[in-house]
């Protein structure tokens, strides 16, 4: 923050986690003042140790006057505590108790879905905003597929092919999953003619003409991801698709692949990302395009810089659900990334 701005108070459900570190780290970064909150209370006092100061408040999502606690004083709140299924309710209840804006990095697609049709009356109500999925995935290609919209109203199709070069999940993603799968009933999921589906048929192979330096690649087709609530909660499109490398879901499913490990000075990954968005209509063709390094740590300045934008007014409506693209001036928030994420339009 620049001089003589007033400094914001942020709470960080799940701190202590892989992303909540990042969270945490880059509210720093960036001259917020964090509230740590999880219910772990020596891995919050961990936390602590590497950050002297750090206010830590500890708080479980069955004790809402714990939760409450944990919010006084605070301007929003960044929920990085999964599976969301599980958190995400009762954090929310928390916010719109205390007034404050909410926002998640839920990749969790049921958990999107109650987000948006359980809470869009009641923040409205309350006069605050939820923005859910404001991660890597939901977030970032909700972002990109606006952008590539431009100043169209609809579209016959939206296309993002997530090109990952490795995937070592956290324990949050195996969980996360999990409790999907479960929720599902062990079938998969897509959108198409303008609804989610349920279904069992096989996932199919496909070829995807990624821009280089990645090139064609092979990638499992209808691998679904949030961005098929996100999407279409603001932007008429029929049919939402999202594609994985092959590389990347094969890790993803193996129950040995390790966690992430840290290879730089800002705990980030060895893994690269490109995410390719195609848009069509009619007879047209749009192409949005971003690539960077480590989908859980960009998590952090996407749910940063959504706070920001929030806390400060740069946003296209003061209160209710809202997607990362439906709230923000898309082009802008990722250019806005220009440290952690390459953006480019392609028309």
């Amino acid at each position: 923050m620049s001089a003589g701005q007033t400094v914001r108070t942020v709470a960080v459900f799940g701190a202590y986690g892989h992303t909540g570190r990042f969270v945490v780290a880059e509210l720093l970064e960036r001259g917020f003042r964090p509230i740590a909150s999880g219910r772990d209370a020596e891995k919050l006092r961990e936390l602590a140790a590497s950050h002297p100061g750090l206010d830590i408040r500890p708080a479980s999502v069955d004790d809402p006057a714990a939760l409450d606690r944990a919010l006084v004083g605070a301007d929003a709140v960044i929920n990085t505590a999964g599976p969301f299924a599980t958190t995400g309710a009762p954090v929310i209840e928390a916010a719109l108790r205390a007034g404050i804006p909410y926002v998640d990095v839920a990749a969790e697609i049921e958990a999107n879905v109650d987000t948006f049709t359980q809470y869009a009356d009641r923040a409205r109500a309350a006069g605050t905003v939820v923005i859910p999925a404001m991660a890597f995935f939901g977030g970032l290609g909700d972002l990109l597929v606006t952008a590539a919209m431009g100043d169209w109203t609809r579209a016959d199709e939206v296309h993002v092919a997530y090109g990952l070069n490795s995937w070592h999940p956290t324990a949050g993603t195996r969980a996360a999953g999990a409790v999907s799968g479960e929720r599902r009933e062990g079938r998969r999921v897509r959108f198409s003619d303008g609804r989610l589906q349920y279904h069992e048929d096989a996932l199919p192979t496909l070829k995807w003409a990624f821009p280089e330096p990645m090139g064609a690649r092979e990638v499992i087709g209808e691998f679904t991801m949030a961005d098929v609530v996100t999407v279409p909660s603001h932007l008429a499109v029929s049919e939402v698709r999202t594609y994985m490398t092959v590389e990347a879901a094969g890790e993803l499913a193996a129950p040995d692949t390790p966690a992430p490990t840290a290879v730089d000075e800002r705990g980030r990954s060895a893994q690269s990302f490109l995410v390719d968005v195609v848009v069509r209509s009619g007879g047209e063709e749009r192409r949005a395009v971003a690539s960077g390094r480590d989908i859980y740590a960009v998590s952090a300045p996407l749910a940063v810089e959504a706070v920001h934008r929030v806390v400060t007014g740069r946003t296209t409506t003061a209160a209710g659900v809202a997607s990362a693209g439906a709230i923000f001036d898309a082009p802008e928030f990722l250019r806005a990334l220009s440290g952690h994420v390459e953006f480019e339009l392609r028309r």
